[in-house]
């Protein structure tokens, strides 16, 4: 199974135009491509369920590219490591990609930082939470950032994360069907 495969099968939100045309021009592995494809249709799902109050095609591309470093450190596609983060800030500037879209790629791993933007927020938790996986001080600084009672955003944020959690295994399965390299 190929890249175009990967960005192609049915099941997922399509990748923005630029992204997929980034991930084609740079020949990326893929299981990168879905992964990216798993990450960003997660990051759907959020963005609708938040509203309007985020700039919705900015974290879409962010989703959608957070992890294009890979390319650069093929090692991080299967095993631990944050190379791949500032490599791929930098290699999306280099292809014209604006500070405001190639930062995703450099913030997805520091979420903790204090300058953090709630758009970086939601690339980090979508991916995280498309495999299952739950951070609660990163769903804290999520919820904090909601409109609403505190404990009743937390509340309703738990829920749906519940609910999109319920769907790892498939996305799991998805990805895993997918080559590292070629």
């Amino acid at each position: 199974m190929n890249l175009r495969h990967a960005l192609d099968a049915p099941g997922f939100a399509p990748l923005p135009p630029r992204a997929r045309t980034l991930l084609e021009t740079l020949a990326a592995p893929p299981r990168l491509g879905a992964h990216l494809r798993v990450v960003h249709d997660v990051v759907v799902t959020l963005t609708g369920w938040v509203g309007p109050r985020v700039d919705v095609p900015a974290v879409l591309f962010g989703a959608a590219t957070h992890d294009i470093g890979k390319i650069l450190h093929p090692n991080e596609l299967s095993g631990p490591g944050s190379a791949h983060e500032l490599a791929g800030y930098s290699l999306l500037r280099s292809r014209g990609v604006e500070e405001s879209l190639a930062r995703f790629a450099r913030t997805h791993g520091s979420w903790d930082a204090a300058d953090v933007t709630f758009e970086d927020l939601l690339v980090t938790l979508a991916d995280k939470v498309w495999k299952g996986k739950r951070l609660p001080e990163l769903e804290q600084r999520v919820a904090e950032r909601l409109d609403g009672p505190p404990w009743e955003t937390f509340l309703a944020l738990d829920d749906e994360l519940e609910r999109i959690a319920s769907g790892a295994d498939a996305r799991l399965a998805f990805q895993a069907a997918y080559p590292t390299s070629g």
